[in-house]
């Protein structure tokens, strides 16, 4: 398997960036990539259409290049839930035709190494019946997953890798995200804390990112390691 689904223990946990991270990490070992968000609320407009930095940055990260459009199909404007961006903009979501979408994507685009990112946390909805966990679990996917360190993220993780669990899809691994500077700011807590996720989670850890003056794929791959994958 080389295709593996990310998503974060909530929003800003810092899906994006590991995944990016990551994408760098195994184009540096040569292998070609791709990197998928196929939905994505918070979108600007350009003289291109809706542009989001998310997606962007996976567009970036893929190699050979694609286009904007392979990476992220459905974009919405509005910084909200994508269910309701949807309902606004008058264009239901449907796992089925999400799923139709990437699987044809991904025939047509095989890579060595593949992430496809949902939005937010395991639950944000799709809609009123359904949400991105039914569309990791239609896939198939083994999950990676990002979490924030932060206050409660302890709580957050656990709650997430047994709901992956729980809807049978394997917990591939997990990575950190400093979004939370005081977080770190003591050593041995922050070891504490990072020793009890590595014993909780029970998945191998694929690194531990630090809160980065200048947060970009190249500066977030040199913490990350794709060998446990």
């Amino acid at each position: 398997m080389n295709i593996w689904f990310v998503t974060g223990t909530d929003t800003d946990a810092g899906k994006t960036l590991v995944s990016s991270g990551l994408l760098h990490a195994a184009h540096q070992q040569q292998l070609s990539t791709l990197g998928l968000k196929p939905v994505a609320s918070g979108s600007e407009q350009t003289s291109e259409g809706l542009r989001n930095d998310d997606a962007l940055m996976l567009q970036q990260q893929s190699v050979p290049p694609v286009y904007y459009a392979t990476v992220n199909p459905i974009a919405f404007a509005p910084a909200i839930a994508p269910h309701l961006a949807a309902m606004e903009a008058g264009q239901p979501l449907e796992v089925c035709a999400i799923e139709s979408s990437l699987r044809e994507t991904l025939s047509q685009t095989p890579r060595d190494f593949t992430l496809i990112e949902g939005a937010g946390g395991w639950r944000v909805p799709l809609n009123d019946q359904e949400d991105f966990a039914d569309l990791a679990m239609a896939l198939e996917l083994p999950v990676i997953l990002v979490v924030g360190l932060k206050l409660g993220c302890l709580n957050h993780a656990r709650l997430t890798a047994e709901a992956i669990r729980a809807d049978g899809l394997a917990l591939a691994g997990w990575a950190g995200s400093v979004v939370d500077p005081d977080f770190a700011a003591d050593t041995a807590r922050f070891k504490a804390n990072i020793a009890h996720l590595n014993t909780k989670l029970a998945a191998p850890c694929l690194g531990i990112i630090p809160h980065l003056d200048t947060p970009s794929a190249a500066t977030a791959a040199p913490y990350l390691s794709l060998e446990p994958l």
